[in-house]
């Protein structure tokens, strides 16, 4: 007999081998019914599979945001099924869920294109419509080895013989169709339902390598509920007219080509935005009492190789070639941290000058697969505003807590207020001994849990040297980018040779903490195009406002407009051409120019203003003077009208001592 543990607590005994699907038969016959799946002791299982053992036991039904994975599973094998009815002879590879869908590769001397698309998805839904079965069977090697070879299916055979020796074979069957899989699955291919699309063509190596075929991939999503699929398929039409490459173009922000992949060319507009985030980041780690500095791009590989980056980080990083007079290999920095500790250990460093506090603006390479690059999202050049802070172990959860609710307060600026937190503990390609990494989770989880925040656990995904904190911004449209890190790393500083001395006069190794905000400053740039669907609040936005003439008799009073605003701290341009005052505006909002200050004979004469604001339909007569104070007064960073508002402690501290 094997005893069940149900999630009310209930537990009951079966007689051992009996499947999940006689248990919910024996529980409810409506409960059997609209089961797809069961959970034991935490992991998805078929509803045909027989439970040898005691478990905690849980039916799930195609409702469950947990079936989701397998509704798109069993999507996957349908196309496959569908893709061989109406092409025999295409060998079917690998159909595996991913991120929003799923996707099947295929092998075939012509490959498909978007026009097939619609057939394919018209077979599937035939085949979904004949809910058949999903069956599992349980092949020797040779069996799955011999019956593939004879279908002509020689990527099964390889897939057979990359299985490793204490593994089954598990063949899964849908009617007379069938395939190679791990599994699970739902009970029948009717529980797919119909909220499914097929969405696009790409190429794609078998199993990655250049060197090998080129296979036919087939990209698709599936949902639970059709409102859930018309949801997604309306946020991917909403990210197309958000997408910062055409809106950059628009914008005249930047551009890529060929001579540089992945490297931007910042145009004057696109360039004002980046320095106006830097200097944003500035000011507000100027605050925490950080000093800037500026690290060499390349360094001896030898330094490399002591921080542990060339043994765990060495396929993205870019090398120097030797030369007859120049025996070294020199790395370009994939990362600033060793050579923060380097600025460091510049001098002696006692426990007085803990917190030691560096930040950079530093340019980073690494070397990201050219298929992987994608506007500014994805580069091998970028900068990060990276910052490190040298700390006893006693500080570690007390600056880990600073730069917490800093980060939020500064995504909170940039209007983000939907932040999510995770914690990352440990991977398994790492540096340092078990004990080290215990103690950097444990105060690592103390700072997050005084911060009274909510967070999640993202298992194994730390740095190599240390566990971490990642921040989480969800944008306006609902899609999740990460951003800012906090980092505890109790390896590298020892690794090159950091130390400061203590109050007993002994040498110790310090704590640093890694701390991006941003993360990348070109990815932040792109991720504030599409949230704002490039309409930049005013203080950031390039050109701030374009005073445009309706007439030349305005011209000179044009200047004099412009020239007040400059006075008055705003960013501007004089749109004097022989143009229709509509023409200027279309051409100006497609630029996303947040305000016109359109000006004609008559508010020459009265020194006055139309103002006219982006996506509005009307426009509001001011004076001069009180439109730019307006504007001017909008325009301020809001870390800036913070300061106003608000004297830094700092300064109310001096203000006190010295009694003035």
């Amino acid at each position: 007999m094997v005893t069940l543990t149900f999630p009310d607590g209930a537990r009951r005994e079966f007689p051992q081998g009996i499947t999940g699907l006689e248990v919910a038969k024996a529980i409810s016959p409506s409960l059997a019914k609209r089961s797809v799946a069961m959970v034991l002791d935490g992991q998805l299982a078929d509803l045909s599979d027989p439970i040898a053992r005691d478990a905690r036991i849980e039916f799930i039904s195609r409702e469950d945001p947990r079936a989701l994975e397998l509704i798109r599973h069993d999507a996957a094998h349908v196309l496959a099924e569908a893709v061989q009815s109406l092409w025999p002879g295409t060998q079917v590879t690998i159909g595996p869920v991913i991120d929003n869908g799923f996707y099947y590769d295929f092998f075939r001397a012509e490959p498909f294109t978007p026009e097939d698309l619609p057939a394919i998805e018209k077979k599937m839904r035939e085949i979904i419509a004949r809910d058949k079965p999903f069956t599992k069977e349980i092949w020797s090697r040779e069996q799955a080895k011999e019956t593939f070879r004879k279908m002509g299916e020689t990527f099964k055979v390889e897939l057979v013989d990359a299985i490793p020796e204490d593994q089954p074979i598990k063949i899964y069957r849908q009617g007379d169709w069938f395939d190679l899989c791990r599994g699970p699955h739902m009970t029948s291919t009717g529980k797919i339902g119909g909220a499914f699309k097929l969405m696009k063509v790409a190429g794609a190596y078998w199993r990655g390598d250049s060197n090998r075929e080129m296979l036919s991939r087939i990209y698709g999503t599936a949902f639970a509920r059709q409102e859930e699929l018309d949801a997604y398929l309306q946020q991917l039409a909403e990210a197309e007219r958000r997408d910062h490459r055409r809106l950059g173009r628009e914008m005249d922000l930047f551009h890529f080509q060929e001579e540089a992949p992945g490297s931007v060319f910042w145009h004057p507009k696109g360039w004002t935005l980046f320095q106006l985030l830097e200097n944003y980041i500035r000011r507000r780690q100027a605050e925490f009492g950080f000093l800037e500095v500026n690290a060499p791009q390349l360094m001896d590989s030898s330094l490399w190789v002591a921080s542990g980056h060339m043994a765990t980080f060495r396929e993205n990083m870019f090398l120097t070639q030797p030369r007859d007079d120049e025996e070294r290999v020199f790395v370009v920095k994939p990362m600033n941290c060793p050579g923060h500790i380097q600025i460091f250990k510049n001098g002696l460093k006692s426990y007085r000058d803990l917190p030691f506090k560096v930040a950079e603006f530093g340019k980073v390479h690494r070397f990201e697969p050219s298929g992987a690059l994608h506007g500014l999202m994805r580069v091998r050049a970028f900068t990060q505003d990276d910052a490190h802070i040298f700390i006893t172990h006693a500080q570690i959860a007390e600056e880990a807590l600073k730069l917490n609710d800093q980060i939020l307060s500064i995504y909170e600026d940039f209007g983000f207020s939907d932040v999510t937190i995770k914690f990352s503990d440990r991977p398994q390609k790492r540096i340092g001994d078990d004990a080290v990494w215990d103690k950097a989770e444990a105060a690592l989880m103390a700072a997050l849990e005084a911060s009274g925040r909510p967070w999640t656990l993202n298992k194994g995904e730390g740095a190599f040297y240390g566990p971490k904190l990642e921040y989480v911004l969800r944008d306006a449209i609902g899609r999740d980018w990460q951003c800012g890190t906090v980092q505890v790393d109790l390896n590298m500083p020892g690794r090159l040779g950091a130390f400061y001395i203590d109050e007993h006069s002994n040498k110790v190794t310090p704590v640093m903490l890694h701390r991006a905000m941003f993360g990348s400053l070109e990815r932040f740039t792109g991720i504030l195009i599409e949230h704002y669907a490039g309409h930049l609040p005013l203080w950031l936005a390039p050109v701030q406002a374009v005073v445009a003439t309706i007439t030349e008799e305005a011209d000179a009073y044009a200047g004099e407009v412009a020239a007040a605003a400059r006075k008055a701290g705003l960013r501007v341009e004089v749109d004097r051409r022989n143009e229709k005052i509509n023409y200027k505006v279309r051409e100006h909002s497609l630029a996303k120019t947040p305000v016109l200050l359109v000006v004609g004979k008559r508010e020459a004469t009265e020194r006055t203003v139309s103002v006219r604001r982006l996506g509005g339909e009307k426009q509001e007569i001011m004076s001069l003077d009180a439109a730019l104070g307006a504007l001017a007064d909008e325009a301020m960073p809001p870390d800036i009208r913070r300061s106003r508002r608000e004297p830094h402690p700092g300064a109310a501290a001096a203000q006190a001592k010295t009694g003035r």
